[in-house]
């Protein structure tokens, strides 16, 4: 038996709607050609989870697992398969449809869990799933860090890496809405480069974690000058932004057309505060770049993987709660999302961790 969460379907207008959780029993998959059978040990939830619930998000699938990040152990091993990643901790790639073209998906691309273009997701015991859509977990995080690292560390990587232009040591880096996992794991990768790390938050907790984990100022930016307070943080050797990982959108170009230099980049990959954002004539006289990044490619993928293991960047859990039939806690997850109050990932431990549980 394979145990799995869905989405109850309900009447209701997008928005308004909440969709339940629905818990299912199915029978237990078996690897085809050239797939893995991994029993998953724990899975994490993103904001798409939540806007999922509320229909605010395309290809909805009412018989699909839902969530896309997941870290487990391959039980067996498909014809053609090699058999010699059988019993070894993997993470899934959580999205299809992009090989490696930098500038773009090649294919319909989606992210994983609860979509129509396919039965994978990782809020389920087993999974089948291609060997190639699978990266060894590095060895020294818990399950749950693992868990945490596959959609928010692609996000992460090509916003900041492929896309900014910036991921150079000495850089100013402004990264707004730290807490998210996105921004989170933004912030790590920056720090590891070598960058002068700025962040934005609208709790002064979060601000004082972001800069224990190596940041060098933050603003809050429930106050109405909080561009002007940044100004006053950046080093006078070098008194402005050369880059913006932003997933607010909003207002954020009347903020920082004046703080990037001529030729500046803002790298948005989300919207959080609405689905349009400004763009101002005073950024196109200064040359700014707005570049969009969604997610990332299977070779992006594999590219974050490996800076994490060499930097031994270990992905932030913010919550940890134990049984994929723990619906109650589960939907306090949810909750957590809805009121912003996580700082990090938030997970569903499937199987005890026999790493020591999460490091948080």
């Amino acid at each position: 038996m394979s145990r799995s969460l869905t989405l109850k379907k309900i009447d209701g207008k997008p928005g308004e709607v909440y969709y339940p959780l629905q818990l299912n029993n199915n029978p237990k998959p078996v690897a085809g050609p050239g797939e893995l059978l991994v029993r998953l040990h724990a899975a994490a939830l993103n904001h798409r989870d939540h806007f999922q619930r509320q229909h605010l998000y395309p290809a909805i699938s009412f018989e699909h697992p839902l969530l896309a990040d997941g870290c487990g152990v391959v039980e067996a091993a498909g014809p053609n398969a090699s058999s010699s990643i059988i019993g070894k901790r993997v993470i899934l790639t959580p999205s299809r449809g992009w090989d490696s073209a930098p500038e773009g998906p090649e294919d319909a691309f989606f992210t994983i869990g609860a979509h129509t273009g396919t039965d994978c997701g990782t809020a389920q015991d087993y999974v089948v799933i291609p060997e190639a859509e699978v990266e060894l977990a590095p060895e020294y995080l818990s399950t749950a860090e693992a868990a945490a690292l596959p959609l928010v560390g692609l996000t992460a990587w090509r916003a900041f890496v492929t896309k900014s232009g910036n991921a150079l040591p000495g850089r100013n880096i402004l990264i707004t809405g730290i807490g998210g996992g996105v921004a989170l794991s933004a912030l790590q990768f920056a720090v590891a480069v070598g960058c002068n790390v700025y962040v934005t938050s609208g709790s002064p907790a979060k601000l004082e974690r972001a800069m224990e984990m190596g940041a060098k100022g933050g603003v809050s930016y429930r106050d109405g000058d909080w561009n002007k307070k940044l100004t006053a943080l950046l080093p006078s050797d070098r008194p402005y932004l050369d880059a913006v990982i932003d997933g607010a959108g909003g207002d954020i170009m009347a903020r920082v057309t004046r703080l990037l230099k001529p030729g500046g980049i803002v790298s948005t990959y989300g919207m959080t505060v609405g689905p349009k954002m400004d763009w101002l004539m005073s950024a196109v006289m200064r040359n700014i770049e707005l570049r969009g990044s969604t997610m990332g490619s299977r070779k992006e993928f594999a590219e974050m993987v490996a800076f994490v293991k060499k930097h031994q960047i270990r992905p932030i859990v913010s919550r940890v709660v134990k049984g994929l039939d723990n619906m109650s806690e589960i939907e306090g997850l949810y909750e957590d999302i809805r009121e912003g109050r996580q700082f990090g990932k938030l997970i569903i431990e499937i199987v005890p961790d026999e790493k020591g549980g999460a490091k948080l």
